[in-house]
């Protein structure tokens, strides 16, 4: 393959990725949303520990998005570190898009439903950025070339009738 075409793989494979991304964050963003307006209007709890809590239940939502969709096909080898990681780096993403809503609510004071769902959704979109490079980097690791190689061989050597020899 031409280093052209190699290239244009590569990025048809990013483009693909985006958009299994992209998919899972759109349903853990309208699940964030909606918790959040949820609380916001039927409960006492304050904006940024509601948006806290939305935000716990999109992490939920996404993780089974992100490894059973977007991600299915890379390692698995070790869920518990997968695990840890995905909740490390998404934790890292809440404080990211809670302190975006954080600053405007109590910094600029900035509390109306509006207001408060237009950084929210500023706080996502920032945040998002971050997940998507540490998510793809860090947590959902793709096998290596050789590891690849090795694992669909057996499986085609497992799965062909056996041949006599003459």
């Amino acid at each position: 393959m031409s280093e052209r075409g190699a290239l244009r793989a590569q990025l048809d494979q990013l483009w693909r990725e985006i958009a299994k991304f992209g998919a899972v964050g759109g349903v853990g963003m309208l699940v964030n949303l909606g918790v959040f307006n949820l609380l916001r209007h039927t409960t006492e709890i304050p904006v940024v520990r509601a948006s806290i809590l939305a935000t716990a239940v999109a992490i939920c939502c996404n993780y089974v998005g992100f490894r059973y969709f977007t991600y299915r096909d890379r390692d698995k080898s070790s869920r518990t570190k997968e695990m840890t990681l995905f909740l490390l780096f998404s934790i890292v993403g809440l404080v990211i898009e809670n302190g975006v809503l954080y600053a405007a609510t109590y910094g600029f004071g900035w509390d109306s439903p509006l207001q408060s769902n237009v950084f929210k959704f500023v706080g996502i979109g920032i945040a998002t950025l971050f997940r998507f490079w540490s998510y793809r980097t860090w947590v959902f690791r793709a096998l290596p070339a050789r590891e690849a190689v090795a694992s669909a061989e057996s499986f085609l050597e497992g799965s062909e009738p056996e041949r006599t020899r003459r």
